[in-house]
């Protein structure tokens, strides 16, 4: 297992019909460390989204036999709407230190994207050759009811290790796509549940009993 802090998660939320994981990355000295005592952090201004987010990720991992705390019980709602020094995390990461935590999660939006989709099924699937390429395309432009805009918000979450003995280090990162998101709680189950289960695989977490 890891000794880490679990920072974690911040996602400025919508909806989500889909997420999808994109990539993700495990430090090489990451079997160095166990995972005791992790405090959830979701980096977002909607304070309700942030509440049913770290909440969830702290009940998952409370059920993993892991010590757990969000944000909003450590810290006051005001804590992300007022810009931070690098003197001032550092002072807050010794505070954490003395506490007895050992990771932080912590997830933000790192993009957002905007896409089309063609809203029925487009029959001319061959674009090898350009008449069936611009066929295509130019309904696109004539019929612009045919398609749906649509947002994909890349968010990026980050395992970062509070140790004593170690430098303050990133010890896992990954990157979740979230698919026009419409519903807050739809989304937060399912980032929460996909996040979980990459975090069990890589040896993160202790695996769910």
């Amino acid at each position: 297992m890891r000794k880490l802090i679990i920072v974690l998660l911040s996602l400025t939320f919508l909806n989500c019909a889909s997420t999808k994981l994109k990539e993700h990355w495990i430090s090489p000295e990451a079997n160095d460390y166990s995972l005791n005592k992790v405090l959830v952090i979701g980096l977002t201004k909607d304070t309700e989204v942030r509440e049913k987010f770290e909440k969830k990720i702290q009940t998952q991992l409370t059920l993993r036999g892991l010590e757990a705390n969000t944000s909003l019980t450590k810290f006051d709602t005001a804590f992300l709407e007022k810009e931070r020094t690098e003197t001032e995390l550092k002072v807050i990461e010794n505070q954490l230190l003395t506490e007895g935590y050992d990771a932080v999660i912590f997830t933000k939006v790192a993009a957002i994207k905007n896409k089309i989709q063609y809203k029925k099924n487009f029959q001319m699937l061959n674009h090898n050759k350009f008449k069936d390429d611009y066929l295509m395309y130019q309904d696109q432009y004539f019929n612009p009811d045919n398609y749906k805009e649509y947002q994909v918000y890349n968010a990026e979450t980050s395992v970062y290790c509070l140790c004593p003995t170690k430098d303050r280090t990133l010890v896992w990162k990954g990157y979740i796509d979230i698919i026009d998101p419409e519903n807050s709680s739809k989304i937060i189950n399912q980032y929460a549940k996909l996040l979980l289960s990459v975090l069990e695989e890589d040896q993160i977490i202790p695996t769910l009993n």
